[in-house]
């Protein structure tokens, strides 16, 4: 097998062809080609005088930054493994991570040291922690703490592992389809595959794009948003790392005048309703848009005013980035368009069989970028890796035309601003509270058609629904707390005492939205 290491695609390769003076990353600091190579060099020099060996995990809790960029391509030029994760987590849920990684260097910038101190207790793997920028936090014994002067500014070995294409290089937690978050393992390959097929393909990016990516690094949507695509062509990124609002858009649209706009639905809602001007995505030449379904009616809204196609897709952690997409000039509203070249798609029924056009059935997709399977997670792996074929817990429909439209999910699971949430996860976290005896949490679509947490308990005790918001979002990352709470006597269930989470929904579906009352008005019983 040939060598071949990502960071070298997707930087060094341009250095080395005459185009290390084109601009690369457009953030706090504007780094060409030439620059960004020797800070991913120095990046890597630096994690080898850490002492870390071939396939050691670096997992990174930062935003969106150069360090940020520069510390996962390091991790691939060293030929070890990088390991971003949300930096909306909690301590206790990102120490479950860190721990399931077995990292032994973990990477983070100020704001989220305080979550990183709680995670290393529960962590005993981690030896190093090093710190992009001021900030102190306690430590365990036996953890040492680097500044990031001191991890690139002294010298050593900047030079490339010996990697081939199936060496691991990236590791990205997700939910998925099986509940509790675990490890999507890609090769070096599969960043190539991707940059090949959507971002040749579909987006058709070249040299002169400029891509802003609303969805962050640590996602697998946008670190192929900011990073493999523009990086797979010598295009330029811009990086940000505050918390994406219309008002931090409008100010990056105007400085950057970005080419390639990535978003997820939930802010092209926040964008229409907006008071952007009408003219604010005049340098866009394309929007794309992952991780739920798209309705149609918010598609046509933000379309009409602003005059920029959205290509509606799906992708997953797994498959790297999106499989199934639809194309410039041939969008269709409400669907997620035709398969990405390099992909082959099914619909499977019960049996597993292929099911005719027109028929429901479950998503299948198989290409080179699906991930070698989940860390430590054999039977979680067996349910969704089925020999070439990812089953991506998706139920959709074909139409003659060959269009794909997504019918929602096979699972129990949901998403909430285009992230998975785990139900089972919510529900552990209300029932922690005294006064709930019972709770069910189900995703319920918002006026725009976007899916929303909404949570159904049963109480022994006086409590009101903002106090109950108020307890999930002190304990879990904010995007998974329910929207709603809805009181009732008691939940539907089976003869056997199983929920019915589908009567649930339709319950939930049928109640008015409100803002948070300090009142638990107690529903009716929920039909049985």
């Amino acid at each position: 097998m040939t060598g071949f290491n990502a960071a070298d695609y997707l930087v060094s390769r341009h250095v080395a062809e005459g185009r290390g003076d084109r601009t690369a990353v457009v953030a706090s600091e504007t780094l060409s080609y030439a620059d960004l190579d020797e800070r991913v060099g120095a990046v890597a020099a630096g994690l080898r005088g850490l002492g870390l060996r071939r396939d050691d995990r670096v997992l990174l809790v930062m935003s969106d930054e150069v360090p940020m960029l520069t510390g996962i391509l390091g991790a691939f030029r060293a030929g070890f493994v990088a390991v971003p994760v949300s930096t909306m987590l909690t301590g206790k849920e990102l120490g479950g991570i860190v721990a399931d990684s077995g990292a032994r260097a973990v990477i983070a910038t100020p704001e989220f040291l305080e979550a990183v101190g709680q995670a290393l207790a529960q962590a005993p793997d981690v030896e190093h922690l090093v710190v992009a920028g001021g900030g102190e936090v306690p430590v365990p014994d036996g953890v040492a703490v680097h500044g990031w002067a001191d991890l690139t500014g002294g010298g050593g070995d900047p030079s490339y592992a010996d990697t081939v294409d199936d060496s691991w290089a990236l590791w990205l937690y997700t939910s998925g389809t099986t509940g509790l978050p675990k490890a999507a393992m890609h090769r070096h390959a599969n960043i190539r595959h991707v940059c090949e097929t959507y971002g040749a393909q579909v987006l058709g990016i070249t040299p002169d794009d400029v891509t802003f990516s609303v969805a962050k690094l640590f996602f697998a949507y946008g670190i192929g948003n900011s990073m493999f695509f523009p990086f797979s062509v010598g295009a330029a990124t811009v990086l940000e790392p505050r918390r994406p609002t219309p008002d931090v858009v409008r100010e990056r649209l105007a400085e950057a005048r970005p080419t390639l706009f990535f978003g997820v639905p939930t802010f092209y809602a926040a964008l229409t309703a907006s008071d952007l001007p009408d003219d604010a995505f005049a340098s866009v030449r394309l929007c794309a848009s992952a991780g739920e379904p798209l309705p149609a009616p918010l598609q046509n809204r933000f379309t009409g005013r602003f005059g920029v196609e959205i290509l509606d897709g799906i992708g997953s952690t797994e498959a790297l980035h999106i499989f199934l997409s639809n194309r410039p000039g041939d969008v269709h509203p409400g669907t997620t368009g035709l398969p990405v070249p390099g992909y082959d798609v099914q619909l499977r029924g019960d049996d597993g069989a292929p099911v005719p056009d027109g028929e429901p059935g479950a998503l299948h997709v198989r290409g080179e970028s699906i991930a070698l399977g989940y860390w430590h997670r054999t039977d979680a792996s067996r349910q969704v890796f089925q020999g070439e074929w990812l089953k991506t817990g998706d139920t959709y429909v074909r139409s003659g035309e060959g269009y794909y439209t997504c019918l929602g999910r096979n699972s129990d699971m949901l998403k909430a601003g285009g992230i998975w949430v785990s139900p089972a996860e919510v529900e552990s976290r209300l029932l922690e509270h005294p006064a709930v005896r019972e709770a069910a949490v189900v995703g319920v679509a918002d006026a725009d058609g976007l899916d929303k947490p909404v949570a159904v308990v049963v109480t022994g005790a006086d409590v009101d629904e903002a106090s109950l918001v108020a307890w999930c979002r002190d304990g879990l990352a904010h995007f998974k707390s329910p929207r709603r709470v809805v009181f009732v006597s008691e939940l539907p269930k089976t003869a056997t005492g199983k929920l019915q989470r589908f009567k649930v929904r339709d319950f939930v579906s049928a109640e008015p939205a409100a803002e948070p009352t300090t009142e638990p008005a107690v529903r009716p019983v929920v039909a049985t």
